[in-house]
This record gives structure tokens, sequence and C-alpha cells, in this order.
């Protein structure tokens, strides 16, 4: 028979057998893989293994003291899904890419049309939890509902018994984020070809009524030949989803580094501005190498976001351009409606500056180090304000009004005492 009953199975699932020797083989590679134990130690435990036939290599492991039995615990419930993948039905599975809290991908070739997948797979402990499946096909649909040279493409959605998987276009290369702890940061030329096919493909998006609301370096993928493609769509939500939206009130959906603020705070209203937000946030951690608010935990960091000012890119890094600093200011300012109104203005005013040209839309920042107080000693300045240009014009205006005032009022003195002396 091709299937065990349960009353003849034995107990321990990798225990006889030539499906535990199958078994024991999978563990044996996943706990070297994950350098839970070396060579030296598999074939020690390997050994022990041997003189108990009837015991399992996790048995082994656990006596030699290698591993805990929580670690076994969590390599069998791993093991049990990727072995329970290798039988997707069309599809033949080739190597884990990663794994994360939500889903496990891997490389795989579909059979039919002979090329290779990405196949995203949903963990079995969700797998009786219909909020989460829903979530997981919904990512599906969204993507399937976008064409563009710049989004992963989905190819199809489906179940094989308890796994639930979505199958998408394999990018051969590495993601942003991959490029980002290589490299410490980008050069800005390089920084904004990547962003500006973002744009693109958030223009696309949002034209069709969709938004990400997950940008970040780790969603961002970069192919052997230099195409930038937008990936993972599982926060993705059609902006004419009011019952979505009513539903998700007050809860705060992305990543603390790259979050906007109006997610933050759980507004119903997201736009694309939410996106533009996290692209610059992306963009600035991109040409500095760090993000652009740190804090103890998320809350802290988000807090960050809501009520910290940002410290300019190209006061971070100076060889940022004034221009590019300008474009990402804009991007990340705290109110969406100060920050572009489309995908499109922000790709005008990228190839502004990459060309060597001043933004279009992006203000201009006003620099008042030269008249803060200086420390005496240091000849450094205590206290340095950099504004945008909304602002740097209004304090401009300020002290334009202060010395007016100032110098009528010493007009007045003169006035008074040229009277007083000839009097």
């Amino acid at each position: 028979m091709s299937q065990d009953n349960d009353a003849s199975r034995p107990s321990n699932p990798a225990a006889g057998s030539k499906a535990g020797a199958g078994y024991d083989t999978t563990m044996g590679r996943v706990v070297v893989e994950r350098g839970l134990v070396s060579e030296a130690e598999l074939i020690q435990a390997q050994d022990r293994q041997e003189l108990d036939p009837g015991g399992s290599l996790a048995d082994a492991l656990l006596s030699e003291g290698f591993v805990t039995s929580t670690q076994i615990d969590r390599l069998r419930s791993e093991i049990d899904s990727e072995r329970g993948t290798q039988r997707l039905p069309g599809y033949q599975i080739i190597r884990k890419l990663g794994a994360g809290a939500m889903a496990t991908v891997y490389l795989a070739k579909q059979i039919s049309l002979d090329r290779f997948v990405a196949i995203k797979v949903l963990p079995r402990r969700y797998s009786d939890n219909a909020d989460f499946i829903e979530r997981f096909q919904k990512e599906g649909r969204a993507a399937a509902k976008l064409n563009d040279p710049n989004i992963v493409a989905a190819y199809d959605v489906g179940n094989s018994g308890d796994h639930h998987y979505f199958v998408m276009e394999f990018v051969d290369g590495e993601t942003v984020y991959d490029r980002i702890t290589a490299n410490k940061r980008f050069d800005e030329a390089e920084a904004i070809l990547v962003t500006q096919q973002v744009s693109s493909a958030l223009t696309h998006a949002h034209e069709r009524g969709f938004i990400h609301r997950d940008i970040k370096p780790k969603n961002i993928m970069i192919s052997r030949d230099g195409v930038v493609k937008l990936a993972d769509l599982g926060l993705a939500r059609a902006m004419s989803d009011k019952d979505a939206a009513e539903a998700e009130a007050g809860k705060a959906f992305g990543t603390p580094f790259y979050i906007s603020p109006e997610q933050i705070r759980g507004k119903v209203d997201i736009g694309p501005q939410a996106d533009i937000y996290g692209l610059g946030a992306t963009l600035y951690h991109m040409v500095t190498g760090r993000v652009p608010f740190k804090g103890k935990n998320p809350s802290d960091v988000m807090y960050r976001h809501l009520k910290e000012p940002l410290v300019p890119p190209d006061h971070v890094n100076p060889a940022v351009s004034s221009g590019l600093a300008q474009i990402i200011e804009m991007m990340m300012a705290k109110n969406p409606g100060d920050r572009y109104r489309s995908a499109k203005e922000l790709s005008e005013d990228l190839s502004l500056v990459a060309a060597g040209n001043s933004p279009r839309f992006a203000r201009g920042t006003l620099d008042f180090a030269s008249v803060v107080p200086q420390d005496s000693e240091s000849g450094e300045a205590l206290e340095v304000v950099r504004s945008s240009s909304s602002s740097g014009i209004g304090n401009f205006n300020l002290l334009l009004l202060v010395g007016l005032i100032l110098s009528f009022l010493l007009n007045l003195a003169l006035i008074a005492m040229f009277a007083a002396s000839t009097s």
C-alpha cells in the first residue's frame, strides 16, 4: 500500500523503516546546515544510533547533548513541512530559499512549463486558521492583478492537503537588504536607479487601486541583470476595500523601521503616500547605511517616526547630494499631504537629480547654522536648525520681520536723540 495507516505506523516518525532512514538523513542535513552540530558531532551521534537500531538520530543527538528537546521539536515540525511540500503536484522542489514567521519559500521547477519558480508555503500550524489562509490567498490574488516588469509576478495559488501555497516568479539575485549588509550602503546613482524602478512598480500598483504597505529593503529584489522587482504583497490592500480598512482600524500593519506615521496610527484612509514614506525610509537606509529612526524596541522606533525630526541624510552621509536629500525629506514628511502626491512625481524628481538638476517637486532646505550661537571654546554650533522650505521660509520671514521692527525702533531712537540735541 502507498500509505501507512495510523495503527501500523511507528510512534516515532523517524524510527525504523526506510521512511525513518530518509527522515534521519534529512535531520542530519538540517542540524549541520543550521550550525547546531558539527560534522564530527553528527558522526558521533550516528555512531551512537547504531548501538540502538530502533532509535532515531534525533534521540541520539539528544542523548549526546548536542541539541535540546525544544530544538528537536522545532526541527521536526520544519522537516515535516518540507517533506510534505515535496509532494506539491506539478512541481519539483529543489531547495529552500528562505523562511520567515509566516511562510517558507522554496525554489522549484514547474514541470509542465519547464521553468524555475518560487513557491511560498504557509506553515502547517496555520493550516486550520481561516484568517491566515485568507490573508495568504489574498496576497496571491492581489499579485495576480498586477502585471509590471518591476513587480514579482504571481502564477498560481492552491493547496495540497494541509499545505497552502503561492507560486510566483523566481528572481535570481539578491535583496536590497543583502546588498546594504554586504556593502554598508549604496552610492547615490545606484540608489536612484533602484528607487526609480520601485517607483515605477508603485505607480502601476496605485493606478490599479492597490497599496503595498510594507516597502522595505528585504522586499526589493535585484536580479543578476539589474532588474528591480518589488516583492511580498502580504500586506497589500485594495484602497477600495473599505471593510478591510475598517476591520484594521487602530492597528499598525507594517515594519517598524520603515512604517509611515498614518499606518502607525491605524488610519482607515491610508493611501499611496504610505508607500512613498516606506520607500523614502528605504532610500534613506540605502544611502546612509542606517535606518531613519532607531529605538529600544518596535514601539520606541514607531514613536520616533511620529514625533522625532528626521536627521537629514546628507548630515549622515555628506556624499548625498542636496537634491536627493530634499527628495528623501519630502518622501518622509510626517504629514501625508506634505509628501509627493504620486509615485510619478517622485520618478520625475529622481530623474532630474540623476541628471544633475534640481528636483521640481521637492522643496529646498535652508541651513541656519551661520546665525546660531557658537561655543566659544570649540567653535561648534550649539544648535543647528535645518528645516524644509515651508518652515525655512517661515523662519526667514520671521527674521526679516524682527529685523524690520528693530530697524524701526532704532530709527525712532535716533530721531528722539536728534530732537533732544537740537532743543
